[in-house]
């Protein structure tokens, strides 16, 4: 059984650790934010120049003055602060930022990540995307293991414009769990979606994989 977007982030909040500071990519990423361990202090930082935002508000607590980088409507948790988005990169270029939970469009199966653009679509830009792959201590993808038309987005080498290069250490998808094996280079599979087999994941997916001796069943 795939997971849904919830059950994908809920899984993702597992890699949160006390003290961390943490940026949240635009879409699926920002739902991390609801599921932050009640007893654990996480800072969530955003490209736009805001550190310490809680989870989404409810109605009675929107305030459209606080916004992250995607311009969706946040809370701030107690002590949460803003500055210049050129402070808000030279936390993520110095190397100040301990984990990264993107989307992507496409993963290689060395680690290459495209999550930009699409050529011939209208996009904005890249944001912050180039610069957290390339400054942050750790990063995660979460995303559907196909796109819209079943295609596999975890391929032999990217083909759309790529954001970074052999950057990304775990993806976590609606079926399953990966970590990058750094001496291998190649992504492992450690956990599945209950249900869905190795079969499964090797019918979905073009890249070359590893797989655990015995992958355990996806919890949130």
């Amino acid at each position: 059984m795939a997971l849904d977007r919830n059950q994908i982030t809920a899984r993702a909040a597992r890699e949160l650790r006390d003290g961390y500071y943490v940026n949240l990519g635009i879409g699926m990423p920002t739902l991390v934010a609801n599921h932050v361990p009640e007893d654990m202090t996480v800072w969530l930082q955003s490209e736009n120049g805001l550190l310490g935002m809680g989870a989404f508000p409810g109605e009675e607590e929107v305030d459209a003055d606080l916004i992250n980088a995607g311009k969706q409507t946040v809370t701030g948790v107690t002590g949460h602060s803003f500055f210049s988005s050129a402070d808000s990169f030279g936390m993520i270029r110095g190397g100040h930022i301990d984990l990264a939970i993107l989307g992507a469009m496409e993963v290689s199966q060395q680690g290459d990540i495209a999550n930009w653009m699409i050529p011939g679509k209208l996009v904005k830009g890249m944001g912050g995307a180039m610069d957290l792959v390339a400054g942050v201590r750790k990063v995660i993808v979460t995303m559907e293991h196909c796109n819209r038309k079943g295609e596999p987005k975890i391929i032999p080498e990217c083909t759309l414009p790529l954001t970074g290069l052999a950057c990304i250490d775990m993806i976590i998808t609606d079926l399953c769990v990966m970590e990058m094996d750094p001496e291998r280079r190649r992504f492992r599979v450690t956990e599945l979606a209950p249900g869905v087999t190795r079969e499964e994941i090797e019918q979905k997916t073009t890249a070359e994989l590893l797989f655990a001796d015995q992958p355990a069943e996806i919890t949130a």
